[in-house]
């Protein structure tokens, strides 16, 4: 019995996929995790190793909605890294193995701590799964991506509660309405149905609350998409060719803000061709716009940065990437060998420094951030409350035509629901976009097509709630719940 229950849970963490961008069936998580709440209890309530139990379903759930939602890295391990097939799909098991292992630690304090209260244990599932989930997008260095939050992007109704309690207050929040929904079911409760419907009206109601206020003039962008093939990127023998392609999409189209994606261009400015940026500083001024490109840059120290540079009508402006892509950008301790299996350029870099201010562009204050550092939405307030505007410079061709692009899309305006700030996305291969304070997306360009994406749109000035205090009140709330359950667990031995 016990081997089906696992089994059952890992297939409802993997249908918990459908929930997430490009399918945003938002309710589909609630039922899943439902179904995970209700494996848990039943299966420790009948186990003679109840820690083994917990621990075991809540682990195999977190691993089937692992595997099914970033099956995606082993596009770049293989066709981009050059792993044979085994082993690309065995380091993407131990991989999303390991990062499982945060949900199977929630299992075991369930386990411990439940009382077989409708009350308590939805509660003590609810600040255990919000735990996990900040655990596992802290502890060494982070995994976020698919935090069960993300999957309540407008339209849900718990996208309200995002600029007060972020990402994993959502997903808190949103493990307590389905605890609570199994409970209601089994117990046939009214007053629990009640509890559910209150949430989700006042959920509704926090998504009409305008956290920050318009600021300035609006400015005219141009979000520019090269769509060039990853691998075609780093032959020697194309580089003239998309170095030329970003002239030409830069005279093409005249913005007061324009902006090509990471790694535009493919090498370090000082091995630019002589005068290179010299041509798109003309063609900024030209046509009356700061222009933003992704590029890598070396101090007198020789270390590499992934960075972004600006040229044009304002002074020009840098900045570094400061979260790093484990085995991707840089190498963790005693991890050197993994460079032996793969090829990935420009592999070796350097952390920017952990407070950079916004760059002035267009009369805006612009935070900049780099592909996977959107991820991490208490390092993005930092720049807050002095910029205006988010900007995310993204290359995800190394995933191919995959579930990446869409779900970094929504990972994208779950931070604009966060800070209060439109977010602008310019990225090589998809998905380009302009997204407005609420979390809509107001315009983007389709995946896998060169284009510009051309808007008005609005600096933003003020905080929320989130903003201003970070991950902190739903996670110091979480901590405290649970040391009150473990109090009281103690006190009844």
């Amino acid at each position: 019995m016990g081997w089906r229950r696992q089994g059952a849970a890992l297939l409802a963490g993997g249908a918990s996929v459908f929930a997430y961008a490009p399918f945003e069936l938002f309710p589909v998580t609630a039922l899943a995790l439902g179904l995970l709440y209700w494996l848990l209890g039943t299966a420790v309530a009948d186990s003679r190793r109840p820690l083994r139990t917990g621990f075991s379903i809540a682990w195999a759930w977190e691993l089937g909605a692992m595997l099914a939602g970033v099956s995606w890295l082993y596009v770049a391990l293989h066709r981009f890294g050059g792993m044979p097939v085994a082993l690309a799909a065995l380091a993407i098991l131990l991989f999303c193995a390991f990062v499982s292992l945060y949900a199977g630690l929630a299992g075991v304090l369930f386990a411990r701590l439940r009382r077989g209260r409708p009350g308590w244990d939805a509660a003590l599932f609810a600040v255990l799964w919000l735990l996990s989930e900040w655990l596992r997008g802290w502890v060494f260095t982070g995994f976020p991506w698919l935090a069960s939050g993300y999957s309540q992007s407008p339209p849900s109704p718990l996208a309200g509660f995002a600029p007060l309690f972020g990402v994993y207050g959502v997903g808190g929040l949103l493990a307590l309405l389905a605890a609570l929904g199994v409970e209601a079911l089994r117990r046939r409760s009214g007053r629990l149905l009640t509890g559910i419907a209150a949430m989700l009206v006042v959920g509704a109601g926090l998504r009409q609350v305008a956290w920050t206020e318009p600021v300035g003039e609006p400015i005219k962008v141009a979000l520019l998409q090269t769509n060039v093939e990853q691998s075609l990127k780093w032959r020697p023998e194309m580089l003239r060719h998309w170095l030329e392609r970003n002239l030409t999409m830069l005279r093409d189209n005249p913005a007061q803000l324009v902006v090509l994606p990471e790694t535009t261009i493919p090498l370090l400015v000082d091995d630019l061709p002589r005068g290179y940026l010299d041509a798109v500083q003309q063609i900024a001024v030209a046509n009356g716009a700061d222009a933003v490109l992704g590029t890598f840059t070396r101090d007198g120290g020789g270390h590499i940065f992934n960075a972004a540079i600006s040229l044009g009508l304002s002074p020009s402006g840098h900045y570094a990437k400061q979260h790093l892509v484990p085995f991707g950008e840089y190498s963790p301790p005693m991890f050197r060998w993994f460079y032996d299996l793969v090829s990935i350029p420009m592999a070796d870099q350097t952390r920017g420094a952990q407070r950079q201010p916004p760059l002035h562009l267009a009369g805006q204050k612009v935070a900049i951030n780099i592909c996977y550092e959107d991820v991490f939405g208490e390092e993005l307030i930092r720049s807050l409350p002095e910029a205006t505007l988010m900007l995310n410079l993204s290359n995800l061709a190394w995933y191919g035509d995959s579930w990446a692009q869409p779900q970094h899309l929504q990972i994208a305006r779950m931070r604009a629901l966060e800070t209060g700030r439109p977010m602008l996305r310019s990225t090589n291969t998809g998905m380009t976009a302009v997204i407005r304070p609420d979390g809509s997306v107001q315009a983007v360009l389709p995946p896998f097509e060169a284009g510009a994406l051309h808007a008005q749109v609005r600096g933003y000035q003020g905080l929320t709630p989130y903003a201003r205090w970070g991950n902190w009140p739903a996670v110091g709330f979480a901590l405290l719940a649970v040391a009150v359950m473990v109090g009281g667990a103690r006190r009844r031995v």
